[in-house]
Parts: structure tokens; sequence; C-alpha cells
């Protein structure tokens, strides 16, 4: 019997794993120190604060167990509102320099792939021990911040404590129910108050949302594709798509994630930040700006790219998405960098945030593991942990891992494209250019959607081109879609 569909993607994810320099097995080491982990961290002096009172809920997909984050919000007076952001607490379980540590530090990532998720840290922590999993007390970093009427930050505070999650909610569910399209998911209904707090979390998230959009943050909206299995037989790709709940938990995140750094850079401790650079093809942004009639202007800003990414989507919503892609192209990747105490980095360009450093998802990002134990020093009166050579070595890891992951995530999506494909040899589909270099042409189908290679080269398209391909050969083993242009 010829292997499955799933254990074919299982070995290619296996085999790009370590080509691409990442660890996919724990070493016997690592699997020693966890054997001798029998519970969760809990708290070990009183100025560790118990909230587990409070109505904490956590949103992520609807299959995620590796839980980083829950939130709950509080109105206070003239029309102020009190939100707190829990971050499980990894650094109190995951040692630095320990053999655990040691393996996240190598990855630097949790890497999703299409038929096996490889976790940056075993399951019996991050899906259990150090997760924030329904009604389990845990130890949280809680990031507090107050805004006022406005929307505005009035005054934010850390800590460290105890909390309990109230409800497990899903993406799709609470974005549904938000929206007036569904009713409401049934763990809201059952803690009392739940449903109110969610609303106004949701409310100081718009809020958010529309000041940083005000100061340029881009309103971008991408299609993901991630395969379906019935058992081990893969049936097919479902795209996933932007809703208000995802927004909601970005919004929040992002807002926390500000406050994270510039708490470090209250204290003068140095930090690791994330950045996406001022766009270095801002001239083909303006010649895609030009062929939907809008006007950009030569340098580089985003208030005017944000006014005709909004002005695009209302012209034609469903072509936004393929926009929106051509757009992130050209933007560029993200990338950490270090920040000493008193210097200034880029900031988010895409998010039009100064101050941005990854804190909020410990169990599956190792820089927000950093960050974790930056702030455990500060909060403690204690020097940083690491050297700022040692930080900015880490910052500039973070990034070849992140993007190593990234890449082990598209082949092993577009081995399994390849897969879906391989009975549709001599179709034609309406494509999108993503890439255009020296290496070579790619472009993005829609139907399913998936990316593969333009044949024989084209050098005058560009990133953002439509046209009109044929399929003429996959190959599973290499993740291989190769088109050439069609009728």
């Amino acid at each position: 019997m010829p292997p499955s569909p799933r254990s074919v993607l299982q070995a290619i994810a296996q085999r790009v794993m370590i080509a691409r320099g990442l660890a996919p097995e724990f070493t016997s080491a690592a699997l020693a120190e966890l054997n001798a982990i029998h519970g969760p961290a809990t708290a070990t002096d009183s100025v560790t604060r118990d909230l587990r009172q409070l109505l904490w809920c956590s949103i992520d997909n609807d299959d995620s167990r590796d839980l980083d984050q829950l939130s709950v919000a509080e109105a206070l007076p003239n029309g102020a509102t009190k939100l707190l952001v829990a971050i499980a607490d990894v650094s109190a379980v995951v040692k630095q320099g320990s053999a655990l540590d040691a393996h996240a530090r190598q990855n630097t990532t949790s890497v999703y792939t299409a038929a096996r998720i490889f976790p940056m840290l075993p399951e019996k922590l991050s899906t259990d021990l150090t997760s924030l999993g329904f009604d389990a007390d845990r130890l949280a970093i809680v990031i507090e911040m107050v805004f006022a009427a406005d929307g505005s930050l009035a005054s934010s505070d850390i800590y460290q404590a105890t909390v309990r999650n109230r409800a497990k909610l899903a993406y799709n569910s609470v974005a549904a129910w938000l929206d007036g399209r569904a009713p409401m998911p049934p763990p809201i209904g059952a803690v009392a108050g739940l449903a109110d707090n969610i609303q106004l979390q949701h409310r100081v998230a718009d809020q958010l949302a529309a000041l940083r959009h005000l100061h340029g943050a881009l309103s971008l909206e991408t299609i993901e594709a991630h395969p379906v299995f019935d058992g081990a037989v893969l049936t097919g790709l479902v795209a996933d798509t932007p809703n208000a709940a995802k927004q909601l938990i970005e919004d929040l995140m992002v807002a926390a994630n500000g406050v994270t750094a510039r708490y470090l850079a209250a204290k003068k401790f140095p930090s690791i930040r994330r950045v996406v650079r001022t766009p270095l093809h801002w001239d083909r942004i303006v010649e895609l700006a030009a062929e939907h009639k809008s006007a950009l202007p030569k340098d580089p800003d985003a208030i005017a790219l944000e006014k005709f990414l909004l002005v695009a989507k209302a012209a034609d919503p469903a072509g936004f998405p393929e926009l929106s892609l051509s757009v992130i192209k050209l933007l560029g990747a993200g990338e950490y960098v270090l920040e000493l105490p008193g210097s200034a980095v880029a900031g988010h360009f895409g998010l039009a945030v100064k101050d941005y450093s990854h804190s909020t998802a410990p169990n599956r990002r190792f820089p927000d593991v950093i960050t974790q134990r930056l702030l455990g020093a500060a909060m403690a009166g204690l020097p940083p942990p690491y050297s700022n050579d040692e930080l900015a070595a880490l910052a500039s890891h973070c990034t070849e891992q992140e993007d190593a992951a990234k890449k082990v995530e598209r082949q092993v999506g577009k081995s399994a494209a390849a897969m879906l494909l391989s009975t549709s040899i001599g179709k034609q589909f309406d494509a999108i250019v993503t890439g255009a270099s020296g290496k070579g042409t790619w472009v993005r189908i829609s139907q399913p959607p998936v990316e593969g290679k333009l044949d024989n080269g084209h050098a005058e398209l560009r990133v953002g081109d439509r046209l009109r391909v044929q399929l003429v050969r996959t190959d599973v083993e290499r993740g291989f879609i190769d088109f050439v242009i069609g009728d």
C-alpha cells in the first residue's frame, strides 16, 4: 500500500526542517528536563496578584491548545476603560540556559506545516503547563492599560498575577456573534457578565484600531489557505479570512506590545523590537495605485497609502486580498533589531507604531520569551539577563530562523497544493504576480489559493500584474508548481 498523503507530507516536512537548519525533534537532554517538570509554575511571593476572579477569556483558532493570552475589560468613570492582557509566564518554567531553552533558542518559533506542527516547546508545556487553558490556574505577566474615552492611552503597568481562563473561545464563532450573523457561543452565555465584557473589549479594540489607522496603519487583508484532511487523506485547501474576533485580539496585542516596549525603555533596559522599515519598493506601490486610478506621493507615506487601500477595498472587495498581497510583498519582511536605552530604531510601517516589542506569544516565539525575561528582571530591579551583544546576535538569529520557518511552511504547503493540483495539468487560471526578480517570477492563483513559478521568466512582469496562466507541472517532493502564460 502506498504511503498516505499525510505521511508523505510529514516526511517532507521533517526533511525540509533539517535542510533549513531547524531541529524537528527535541534532544534527550530536553526531554529529561521535561520529565522532571510535574506541574505549572505557581506564585512564590506576596507580590504576585491573585486575579483569578476576573472574567478572563481566550479567543484563538478552533483547534488551538497553546493559549498564550487572555483578556478582560472593566468600565471606569468618564467613559474610560481598563483593559488587562494576561500573557502565559513561560519564563517561570523554561529556565535560561536549560536544554529546553536551547531548543527554543535554536528554532526560535513553532513551525506550522500542512501535516505536522513542530512546537518550539514540548506540548506538555505549550498546550498544558504553560498554556492558559480553560479553568486552570496559571501564572501570567499582566499588561494593564487604561484608555480614556477617546481611545488614547491614559496609563499602563505590568505585573505578575495568577489568572484563570473562564471561557475558551474560537475566532469564527465569536466573530459571527459580534457581527450579528449567529447566536452567542454557549461558553460565553455560561459565564455571567462575559458577553458584556467581550462587547466592551470589542469597542475599545475598534477605537484603538481607528486611532492607528488615522496615523497610517494599513488596512491589509490577505487570504491564507490551510490543507484539510479526512483522516490521512488530503481533501482540499480552505482559505482563512480576517474577521472581527481576529481583529479584536490583534488590536489588543498591538497595544500590549507597545506598552511592553515602553516599559522596558522607561526602566533603561535594552529590548528586541519588531520593525518593518520604510518600503524599498515604494515606486512600484505608487504604480499599483495609479493602475487603480489613485495617486500616491513620491516618498513613502503610510497615511496616504492607507487612504488608497480603503478606497480600493470599497471599490472592489472581492479583489482586495490580491491587491493587499501585492502591497505586502512590496513593503518587505519584518525583522528583529536591538534597541538600546536612549536610542531609536525604525518603527513598524504597516502598523503605524513606533514602539513594538513581540511579547504576547511566548509559547510559540522565542523573542517573546526573551522579552519576558527582560520584563522579569526589570520588575524585580535586577540587571538584564542578556548582554547587549547577545541580544543583538539573538535579534539577527531570530530574524533568520523565522524566515527559515516560513520557508518550511510555504514549501510543505506547496507540496500539499501540488498533490491537489496534480490532476489539473493543462488547466488555465487567473493569476497575479507575487514575486519578480532575477531568480524568477512567481504567480498566485485564487481557486485554490496557491502560488507557483512562471516558467521561462518574464522580465517585463512586475508584482501586482494580472495575467492568465496554465498549469504545466507539479512536483510533490520538491513542492514545485509550474505555470506558463496562458491564452
